[in-house]
């Protein structure tokens, strides 16, 4: 139950916030793609239409964004990750040869050597000859952008912040703390930090001890606390009860930890975690954002459950990228015929592993086989929520046959 109060108090907070970023104005334009109902973007839009700025839509074509960012020319840019997954897919996508692949590289490590000295520019030596295109593909005038909604790879979010030239912020918190809670630190362009707590609220972390996090070592669930939190859910007071505790605090169920600059980070996830039979605990999402990265996907589905010691995994090929993907591994076919390819599965489930194994994932984290699905996970379909996070459930249930299919044919 969200109140005109939550949501004055969150855009309060926001605004004492943005004195220390750039005040929207007139001149400016907000572009919105995320769904009406996402907390985030309406807090923004308040902020926005509180400083007299524009606010600009999309078609509803996720594919068409690009040519509404040409058409809208927005100055203010609120994005979630799976676009900024895309943007950096593409752009390292075109550097298709190894003296390309070099001139990119060196030029980003020049422009975040600029951002770690606390410079943000668009008008480099590297932006005139490298990054200009990149900037003109968003409209060339974006100034502002927030990310939130879910993790962002670090590589990602410091390659676009040089890339693009501009403030680029990374947020964090739920629709039961109306959007937001905290907020990178202006200077703070460490990727993979969301900030220290907004004005509107307090932040403290609590054990989870099945999980070895404690908040005497600086780890533990991310509570939150204050004028920007919910009421609870309409008619549904049990599961109001696992959400608020007695004295308000709302409870994440995210894995936060308190770095040496105040700021916090998010390394874990409590809601989805499952044990495997050997009583190994799996925290699904933190897989599925590492899989994600590989070029030839787009989305990613985790499996496990307490009968099977091991995981499964469904994942989308993305439609842009495996055909040609497939081919520098001497893999043909269209893209429903690569769905169907055992060669392109193994690939795949190569890179996958390759992937984790870099990252640091355990024996126990990475998959042990997977399917391919050529149909994407969306809200139409109702596998992903508005604010395109997996319905789990609903995932579950859908693929059932092949995740059966999965565990039938790799008996341990």
């Amino acid at each position: 139950m969200l109140s005109h109060k939550n949501i004055v108090s969150n855009c309060s907070g926001f605004l004492k916030v943005t004195e220390d970023l750039l005040f929207p104005s007139t001149q400016d334009v907000l572009i919105s793609f995320l769904p009406l109902a996402h907390m985030f973007e309406q807090v923004v839009e308040c902020v926005v239409l509180c400083h007299g700025a524009r606010i600009g839509f999309f078609q509803g074509d996720i594919r068409l964004l690009m040519d509404d960012l040409k058409v809208l020319q927005p100055t203010i840019f609120p994005v979630v990750p799976r676009l900024l997954n895309r943007m950096f897919d593409r752009i390292f996508g075109q550097a298709n040869t190894p003296m390309k692949r070099w001139i990119l590289d060196f030029a980003s490590k020049r422009k975040e050597a600029e951002l770690r000295s606390g410079i943000i520019r668009n008008d480099s030596f590297w932006d005139k000859i490298i990054f200009h295109k990149v900037q003109a593909s968003l409209g060339g005038k974006v100034r502002l952008m927030i990310t939130g909604a879910a993790p962002v790879s670090p590589t990602v979010l410091t390659f676009l912040r040089a890339a693009l030239g501009c403030q680029f912020y990374e947020g964090y918190g739920q629709t039961e703390c109306t959007a937001g809670c905290s907020l990178t630190i202006p200077g703070d362009w460490t990727a993979g930090h969301v900030g220290a707590p907004m004005p509107c609220n307090h932040i403290k972390l609590e054990d989870v001890e099945e999980m070895n996090y404690f908040a005497a070592k600086g780890e533990g669930e991310v509570c939150v606390k204050g004028a920007n939190v919910f009421k609870g859910y309409l008619k549904d007071d049990e599961k109001t009860a696992e959400a608020l505790d007695k004295d308000g605090w709302l409870h994440t169920g995210d894995i936060g930890k308190w770095l040496p600059n105040g700021t916090l980070k998010i390394i874990d996830r409590k809601k989805h975690i499952f044990k495997l039979a050997q009583g190994e605990y799996i925290a699904p999402e933190k897989i599925e954002n590492v899989y994600v990265r590989s070029e030839p996907l787009v989305q990613v589905f985790v499996h496990g459950e307490s009968l099977q010691a091991f995981l499964v995994g469904i994942v989308i090929p993305d439609p842009d990228n495996a055909v040609n993907w497939a081919k520098k591994r001497k893999i043909t076919g269209s893209y429903k015929e690569l769905c169907k390819s055992k060669d392109f599965k193994n690939a795949v489930l190569e890179d996958l592993l390759k992937l984790g194994k870099e990252a640091g994932l355990k024996t126990f984290e990475q998959v042990k086989d997977i399917a391919l699905c050529p149909e994407m996970l969306s809200v139409e379909n109702g596998l992903l929520t508005p604010t395109l996070k997996a319905k789990r459930p609903e995932l579950r249930k859908y693929f059932k046959t092949q995740i059966d299919e999965l565990y039938a044919n790799n008996k341990v």
